[in-house]
């Protein structure tokens, strides 16, 4: 039985596990197909991190792959082939993906931060997964890439706009454009991952530590403080995106029992003891 204090999703395409207090370990679970998502899947994550950000218990996610080859291949090309060939009947609303983009998360704004563990490839719709994640532990034997213009489609889950707010232009061009992939350590030159495990075998794990310590500090503090780099990520204007945090978030921040409990702790000189966030 799961240790929240609501219910969680029904998963068939994820498996759900809880590794450490307030952490959530959501594990793509289709190594035969590299842990690629079709149609359903995406729904079904999608409903995953919704409830994540409702769920008072949990703080922060780790995402990762079955498996030691992917993570995440991206779309399921054989579905995909075959809704396009009529060998599955064509249903437009199976082939959306959930309002967070591929995976729920590659256009996530969402209220929780969520690292990304990469323990194999990363391609595709699975690089957009990673490029919406707020922090990323790549294995050493990890690749990241765009390969969709060598299928005659194109990376459309928010991935090629995000990569050029990362890294420019120039590289995103030839990423996108050649289909070329980068490996774990190109990544950490150009601040995609933040570092690479010391084994495939361990990159969860390193990921789980980054987890703990965000769970450690104040709940509230974590959602807002996201908040606030999300925002600046996403309007391009620092000024602005600090306006926006400020004026969703500042007041029932200050006001808030964790706010007094992180003060109140520092002046006693003990840890705090926080709250489930209401924000």
């Amino acid at each position: 039985m799961a240790p929240t204090a609501t219910p969680q999703p029904s998963t068939s395409h994820v498996l759900l596990t809880y590794p450490s207090p307030h952490t959530l370990l959501i594990t793509i679970n289709r190594p035969r197909q590299m842990n690629s998502i079709p149609f359903a899947g995406h729904t079904e994550m999608g409903q995953v991190l919704e409830w994540f950000d409702l769920e008072p218990t949990l703080r922060v996610a780790v995402i990762t792959g079955a498996g030691d080859k992917a993570f995440c291949a991206g779309q399921d090309l054989i579905e995909l082939g075959k809704i396009g060939t009529g060998v599955i009947e064509k249903d437009v609303a199976k082939q959306r993906h959930p309002r967070g983009g591929f995976g729920g998360i590659s256009r996530r704004m969402g209220k929780k931060p969520i690292i990304a563990a990469v323990n194999g490839v990363a391609l595709g719709g699975g690089f957009e997964i990673v490029l919406g994640c707020d922090l990323v532990v790549a294995a050493p034997s990890a690749i990241f890439g765009l390969p969709e213009a060598l299928r005659g489609i194109y990376a459309g889950a928010g991935g090629p706009s995000r990569l050029v707010r990362n890294v420019g232009i120039p590289v995103a061009s030839e990423m996108a454009l050649t289909g070329k992939p980068i490996t774990a350590q190109r990544a950490k030159e150009l601040n995609l991952v933040n570092r690479i495990s010391a084994s495939r075998e361990t990159v969860v794990d390193e990921a789980l530590k980054l987890a703990n310590e965000i769970a450690a500090i104040s709940p509230d503090a974590a959602i807002v403080t996201r908040a606030a780099l999300r925002e600046s990520w996403e309007t391009a204007s620092v000024e602005r995106a600090t306006q926006l945090t400020d004026e969703r978030y500042s007041a029932a921040l200050s006001t808030g029992e964790n706010a007094a409990e992180g003060l109140k702790a520092f002046a006693e000189k003990r840890k705090p003891n926080w709250k489930p966030s209401k924000l």
